[in-house]
């Protein structure tokens, strides 16, 4: 990229003329050469003013280039352009989406190197961060530091502290200590109080108490929001009361609130959970009626409820519906659909939807990876259970090359497959290759093993081979 900008500057550049530019321009990269270039142009003329400084480090945060924003603040300085406290915040609140709560706390220090003095706007902001990243004993400390300082309480930081104490169940009573003492200081629980609550609630598994806490929030004037009604939503299906959660549903509609993918999402999962699959499903038609783009969230609670109550038909045809939408399945996502054909002893769909993982490029992380094991032995098995050893052989192979821990009982059920097909060689590999893995055949496998051959008329020369193939690699004899 050239440091030049094919642009035809005007007799006089203005602020508002080279923000239009900035703005227009899609590129990240060519709006800073578009920045540099305004006063490239024109040195003793054109001098970035806030606006200008301010739109260019508003781009750079977006596209999340966080050192040359940074750079921009170092700049205005040297420009001797002032620096306001709307620009730290939009620092703030970048490094808050990309959850890095400590860069906000290093850059809430530096802001008096740059002649600007916090007010109540950015430690709010800061402490925000700090509680929305569970980083509570930091956040505490510096509540606390907000305090010191003469920093006077709100409605909008007693909420955030009110939040702070409803993650944890210890904590609970003194988020609800500080609710009631609000009206004694003169402060009026709002619906993020009332809300933020009914959520703490919620996630303690209290449902019942979060309900009455609604009412007594509608008493007192407060409208509940849709994330109010979610989380309710979400509290009485953990708590396994599913008509509670559908009479919610019921409410909010009838208030003129209308639910979102999370609510639809909370619910379904709930009813799938409790073996109500088809409501859910129902669910799922009324989203896409209402305009409502289900999300990879909704589309896995669909699957893994109708998977676990057999329903492995509608489990695909879901399936197929997100791959069309362009959501990408997880490795979770296959093992379920794959598991479902196991259990219904459809061994050939479940290998074909292992390849088609395999060729996706899905893989397990390293928490998952028990699982992967499991189910390649499972189909493995089964391959065999239905007379198609030559794909169980395959994918045997395949398991080996990517260091797939092949188990025990996979290994004997080869074995015993290839001995009844009497393929000596194949027999020899496995039982070679289970040794070195140091799984020993037990003595119903090494019966198998020889009985697979005992009647056949070249029993010797069977014999013979399977001892070439095996005992000078594995057994020490003296003579």
């Amino acid at each position: 990229m050239g440091s030049k900008i094919p642009i035809k500057w005007p007799r006089e550049v203005t602020a508002a003329f080279v923000e239009q530019l900035i703005r227009a321009e899609k590129d990240v990269q060519k709006a800073v050469l578009i920045f540099d270039a305004a006063t490239a142009e024109y040195s003793n003329g054109f001098r970035h003013d806030r606006s200008t400084f301010g739109l260019i480090i508003s781009r750079l945060l977006s596209a999340n280039h966080f050192n040359l924003a940074e750079e921009m603040l170092v700049r205005m300085k040297d420009e001797s352009c002032k620096i306001t406290e709307d620009i730290f915040l939009s620092v703030y609140r970048a490094y808050g989406r990309v959850h890095k709560p400590l860069e906000v706390i290093r850059v809430f220090q530096k802001m008096k190197e740059f002649d600007c003095e916090p007010t109540q706007k950015s430690y709010i902001t800061v402490f925000s961060v700090l509680v929305e990243e569970n980083r509570l004993k930091t956040a505490f400390r510096f509540y606390r530091h907000m305090r010191g300082v003469g920093i006077p309480p709100c409605v909008a930081s007693l909420n955030i502290l009110i939040k702070a104490l409803s993650k944890n169940s210890g904590t609970m009573d003194s988020a609800f200590r500080i609710f009631h003492e609000m009206p004694k200081r003169g402060f009026s629980p709002d619906s993020y109080t009332y809300g933020t609550l009914i959520n703490g609630l919620c996630k303690l598994g209290k449902a019942t108490e979060a309900k009455k806490l609604l009412m007594e929030m509608e008493a007192n004037g407060c409208s509940p929001t849709v994330v109010t009604y979610t989380c309710l939503i979400r509290g009485f299906c953990q708590s396994n009361n599913l008509d509670e959660a559908m009479t919610f549903l019921e409410d909010m509609r009838s208030q003129g609130i209308d639910p979102n993918v999370f609510t639809y999402s909370s619910l379904m999962d709930g009813l799938c959970k409790g073996g109500r699959s088809s409501e859910a499903m129902e669910l799922l038609q009324i989203m896409i009626h209402e305009h409502k783009v289900p999300n990879m969230i909704t589309y896995s609670t669909l699957i893994h409820g109708l998977c676990g109550e057999g329903k492995i038909g509608e489990a695909l045809e879901i399936f197929d519906r997100m791959k069309l939408q362009g959501c990408k399945p997880d490795a979770g996502l296959y093992w379920k659909i794959i598991n479902g054909f196991c259990e219904n002893n459809k061994f050939h769909e479940a290998a074909n939807y292992l390849d088609e993982m395999i060729l996706s490029g899905i893989s397990p992380n390293r928490l998952t990876w028990s699982l992967h094991v499991k189910i390649h032995n499972a189909v493995v098995r089964g391959l065999c259970a239905v007379n198609d050893p030559k794909r169980a052989f395959q994918l045997y192979l395949s398991m080996r090359t990517r260091a797939i821990s092949v188990e025990a009982k996979s290994f004997e059920t080869l074995v015993n497959h290839f001995c009844k097909k009497g393929d000596v060689h194949k027999v020899a590999r496995i039982v070679e290759e289970m040794l070195t893995d140091g799984c020993i055949p037990d003595e119903k496998t090494w019966a198998v093993v020889v009985g697979g051959f005992w009647d056949r008329r070249k029993v010797r020369e069977a014999a013979d081979s399977v001892q070439a193939d095996l005992m000078p690699k594995h057994m020490n004899f003296e003579t």
